[in-house]
């Protein structure tokens, strides 16, 4: 059956799923596209249901293989124009899933070498790429302020590239004290800074927090003050910082080459 009306409820609970207040309090959230409902699949995600849109000229060019995986899942056909009321892009595939949030437990892992904190980052673009990064790295959590932006928002999930199916998200309250309690499990504090002599190269990778910090302000003056060590990234050029994201790509990269030395 295919569901004509904008008014039913599955669909309206969608709707709901693409403001943040909804997102929080069901702990869902959506995600669009072969390509990522495939990895959803691929990482066991918990896909509470699957919208195919049953007259989109673009579904008819997805491939069988990942239809018949999509089909064993719980689906809901909607015509396009239902469709086009629940679609977050422009030009949409005609495929989307609602997921469960993995990370309802806040429990940091303190084996991994690196954990990287957000603070208070805002654009949904370099959140998901620096979660795409880590990702690329083989680092597994992140923690994020409560006044960064919203991980599940639907342009970070699309530039994580799937990485936000293997990137735990661990959302903290009060990231003083969440610092505090990771120098008592050992950990050295790292924050990126202008403020400072020291290179990214001038520091050893290993139980080490590392910092990145807001596009306009950097990391707040608080934080900085609570870090064991401050270091910037050497510039030859006359730009005096680059964007977050590349900025936790490069910081992140030394990480890497300092493990395979």
């Amino acid at each position: 059956m295919t569901i004509t009306s904008k008014d039913n409820e599955t669909i309206k609970h969608i709707r709901k799923l693409k403001e943040k207040k909804y997102r929080d309090e069901y702990g869902e959230y959506i995600v669009e596209g072969i390509k990522l409902i495939n990895e959803a699949i691929e990482e066991e995600a918990n896909i509470k249901t699957i919208i195919v849109c049953d007259n989109c000229d673009k579904i008819e060019k997805i491939n069988q293989s990942s239809m018949y995986e999509v089909a064993k899942h719980n689906c809901l056909y909607v015509d396009e124009k239902v469709f086009n009321t629940i679609t977050d892009v422009q030009n949409p595939q005609g495929i989307l899933a609602v997921i469960e949030k993995k990370n309802k437990e806040k429990e940091i892992n303190y084996k991994e070498d690196i954990i990287v904190v957000l603070d208070d980052i805002q654009d949904p673009g370099n959140i998901g790429t620096i979660l795409r990064t880590l990702d690329s790295v083989g680092l597994s959590q992140v923690i994020v302020s409560k006044k960064s932006g919203d991980v599940y928002n639907s342009k970070v999930v699309r530039s994580t590239m799937g990485a936000i199916f293997r990137v735990k998200i661990i959302e903290s309250e009060n990231l003083i004290e969440t610092l505090k309690t990771l120098k008592k499990h050992k950990f050295k504090i790292v924050s990126t800074s202008l403020d400072t002599d020291k290179s990214m190269y001038d520091i050893e990778y290993k139980k080490t927090v590392i910092i990145v910090g807001n596009e306009a302000n950097g990391v707040s003056k608080e934080i900085q003050e609570l870090a064991d060590e401050k270091i910037k990234i050497p510039m030859l050029g006359k730009t005096e910082s680059l964007n977050v994201s590349v900025a936790t790509g490069v910081v992140l990269y030394e990480y890497v080459r300092q493990k395979l030395k």
